[in-house]
């Protein structure tokens, strides 16, 4: 018998270090097929607009602006019809770095940490937040993803789909920069293609 390496389950959050099936070994092979994309930045972004109940950071705001963007190229103004069955799969490698640092270092020097920050902490806070702000009523999955991020965020949401848990999914993508810039996010959003 030979040892293997664990990989990540199918769960809320995901990430190296759980046991289970990536969800490239679980999905499917047929694809699901590309509703609508958006990015962040596109042709005269200069920053996302702040998100109340978020501080400090670019991360929430970008999730927003990317998820907003994608979702009113297919259907324009929200909130969608109820039944829709929209899942929400947020991939990050990172996370949100800044709130971490600003934490880190505000423990370091004694100070009181800010209430929101415990609430922002992770990201389906945010996740979460786009899918109240539209109606979204599937699942909210987060990946921190150990390979390509867009291939495993896909995965998951073909997996999603070949389970009958959502009827499609808002993918996204988001890391944040280390430069003092917000960073780059894309949002695609995956309907139920052909199966085989």
């Amino acid at each position: 018998m030979t040892a293997s390496t664990p990989s990540p389950p199918r769960s809320c959050t995901s990430g190296p270090g759980e046991t289970g099936t990536t969800p490239a070994e679980r999905a499917p092979t047929a694809r699901s097929r590309n509703d609508a994309e958006a990015r962040w930045p596109e042709d005269g972004d200069e920053g996302p607009a702040g998100v109340p109940g978020f501080v400090h950071s670019a991360f929430a705001p970008l999730v927003v602006a990317v998820a907003e963007r994608c979702l009113a190229r297919r259907y324009g103004t929200g909130p969608l019809p109820p039944g829709n069955g929209t899942a929400v799969v947020l991939v990050s490698a990172g996370g949100d770095t800044a709130s971490a640092a600003h934490v880190r270092a505000a423990v370091d020097a004694g100070d009181r940490i800010g209430p929101l920050f415990f609430f922002q902490s992770v990201p389906n806070s945010v996740a979460g937040h786009v899918a109240a702000r539209w109606g979204l009523d599937g699942p909210v999955v987060c990946l921190s993803p150990t390979g390509d991020p867009r291939a495993e965020g896909e995965a998951e949401a073909d997996l999603l789909l070949h389970d009958g848990d959502a009827a499609q999914a808002l993918l996204i993508l988001i890391e944040l920069a280390s430069d003092g810039t917000p960073g780059e996010a894309t949002a695609v959003l995956l309907g139920e293609g052909t199966r085989q």
